[in-house]
């Protein structure tokens, strides 16, 4: 597991009169549709010094309505809710409170989810079978602004958004390289039109479409104007 403090603005715990450790202070939104595990929970962290079960929400819609008014500073969140899925919901709270961690828990315990859930920003991820301590656990270490991962996970996050934004940074370049006439014909070609029908409605020549047409398919790395659409289509550039 890797730990990660927060880059500022989360409060570090303290020292009382006898010099024991003071937990640090949690507000916690507790964002679950099912009510028996709800109440389970909030029971869990109510008993609990230092942490506050502030509001109890079913929806990320209603979430998004208790981070104005609540202030939370900790967000336990569902990752499956009635309205929309946990990633969503996730950018939703972070929107409405920006400095609100956000925990999940839920029961997908697969790569992928966790992956999403950091791209998401999310500061730790509880699979249903998390003891009542590690849920506690959790919750302290996110109101101090810490985050609990497995560390081999998070280099995969990390690779993850580097190659994200190397197949932006290449998408750019991509429909940077493309003349307006380029983008034009390959549009037309996308709503179906052949070299006829292209040359008739932007008033050229049928041999200047194809010239077009030959362009397009070198810069795209294929070999048809089929494969040309295609491939256009799954970089974005033209719909289907």
């Amino acid at each position: 597991m890797v730990r990660i403090e927060g880059s500022g603005g989360f409060e570090h715990p303290g020292r009382d009169g006898d010099g024991g450790r003071v937990p640090p202070s949690a507000r916690v939104l507790l964002v679950e549709d099912h009510a028996i595990l709800a109440g389970a929970i909030a029971e869990i962290l109510s008993s609990e010094p230092g942490i506050t079960v502030c509001g109890t929400v079913t929806t990320a819609a209603a979430a998004v309505s208790a981070c104005v008014s609540l202030k939370p500073n900790v967000a336990l969140l569902s990752y499956r809710l009635p309205d929309v899925g946990g990633i969503s919901a996730a950018g939703m709270i972070r929107n409405a409170a920006p400095g609100a961690a956000i925990v999940f828990h839920t029961a997908d315990d697969k790569e992928g989810a966790l992956l999403d859930a950091i791209d998401a920003g999310a500061t730790g991820f509880l699979t249903r079978s998390a003891s009542s301590e590690m849920i506690i656990e959790a919750v302290r270490r996110a109101a101090r602004g810490e985050v609990l991962i497995p560390a081999t996970l998070f280099a995969k996050a990390i690779a993850r958004q580097r190659d994200r934004a190397r197949q932006a940074q290449e998408r750019d370049r991509l429909v940077a390289s493309f003349t307006k006439r380029e983008r034009e014909i390959l549009h037309l070609l996308a709503d179906g039109l052949d070299t006829t029908a292209v040359a008739d409605r932007l008033q050229i020549a049928d041999h200047t479409v194809e010239w077009h047409v030959r362009h397009v398919i070198e810069k795209l790395h294929v070999h048809s104007k089929l494969q040309a659409v295609v491939e256009a289509a799954r970089q974005g550039l033209v719909e289907l």
